[in-house]
């Protein structure tokens, strides 16, 4: 950091965890072992619905794309905070913070994107089953992905451009794992108000409308459901939903644990430890969920495994 009239950083030190020295080894295995997970299970989980030809329908197109976006994300920051377990120097450049910054903001925005038109895939799937190849054509389900990445790179193009053109005087140190907003904020002499007031509105846009959308389209399946008279019809529709309701679930809850608990002592901490669960171990679930609960997925697994052994 020099001085001069302003205050120009050319560096931050990310403080990473307040772990004792001891437990750094034990973390930095744990999270090695998330990390590697995550990236076989979303790496195989693109590979099996691009080799299956009983995969290539939309709900598998979107959650290609949800195995993309997820490897995209944890990566833009578990491996920066796996080096600073095992080295001292836990320095990362101005230019790598504001790429980090930008790579995990647009991903993670695209994430909530993709939930949600996944959950209209699901209503569209229940609700009108007959115009369901219309209605989720191969042109519909590439622009809702499309419209994922857009409204994620503008999210993060604008949070990332206001928070890095701040003036920072206070410190350098970021008492996070990775350069996300709020610490980075908190180190600026600059005026912040601005950049506070888009962070509430961009964020609470994008939760609360890709909330609404996944609500209102479970609601309507779960109408469609109860409708249903027989049995089988019901358990059916029950088990194509079920993996993408628990991967919204803990999704959402995440989020909701992060931004939505009271101010104290212990809140930052608090967001990292929700964070970790929001960027490192959620990615690894998802594969996990869907492979799990999935029928097509496990059969396409069996095919692929009877062909290799």
């Amino acid at each position: 950091m020099t001085q001069g009239n302003g205050t120009e950083v050319t560096e931050f030190c990310l403080l990473g965890f307040s772990a004792q020295n001891e437990l750094q080894f034990v973390l930095f295995t744990i999270f090695l072992v998330i990390y590697v997970t995550s990236m076989v299970g979303n790496t195989g989980m693109i590979l099996l619905i691009k080799i299956d030809s009983r995969l290539q329908t939309p709900m598998y197109f979107f959650l290609q794309h949800l195995a993309f976006v997820d490897i995209c994300y944890t990566s833009a920051i578990t491996p920066k905070m796996l080096q600073n377990f095992v080295v001292e120097n836990k320095i990362i450049s101005f230019g790598g913070c504001v790429m980090q910054l930008l790579v995990y903001a647009t991903f993670a925005t695209s994430d909530c994107y993709l939930l949600a038109a996944m959950a209209v895939d699901r209503y569209v799937a229940i609700c009108k089953p007959l115009h369901y190849p219309i209605i989720m054509s191969r042109t519909v389900c590439i622009r809702l992905v499309a419209g994922s990445y857009v409204v994620g790179s503008i999210n993060s193009s604008v949070h990332t451009g206001l928070t890095f053109s701040l003036s920072f005087c206070k410190s350098n140190n970021i008492n996070h794992f990775f350069c996300d907003v709020p610490p980075i904020l908190t180190l600026s002499c600059s005026t912040i108000a601005m950049n506070i007031m888009l962070l509430v509105v961009f964020v609470g846009f994008n939760l609360m409308f890709t909330v609404l959308v996944v609500i209102f389209s479970y609601i309507y399946i779960m109408a469609a459901i109860l409708k249903m008279s027989s049995s089988a019809g019901k358990k059916k529709a029950f088990s194509t939903c079920a993996s993408h309701l628990t991967a919204v679930t803990i999704f959402y809850g995440t989020l909701s644990y992060m931004y939505l608990q009271p101010n104290s002592n212990h809140a930052q901490e608090n967001m990292k430890v929700a964070s970790i669960f929001y960027g490192i171990v959620i990615p690894m679930l998802n594969p996990l969920i869907y492979s799990l609960r999935n029928k097509e997925v496990k059969e396409a697994l069996k095919m692929i495994r009877k062909k290799l052994f």
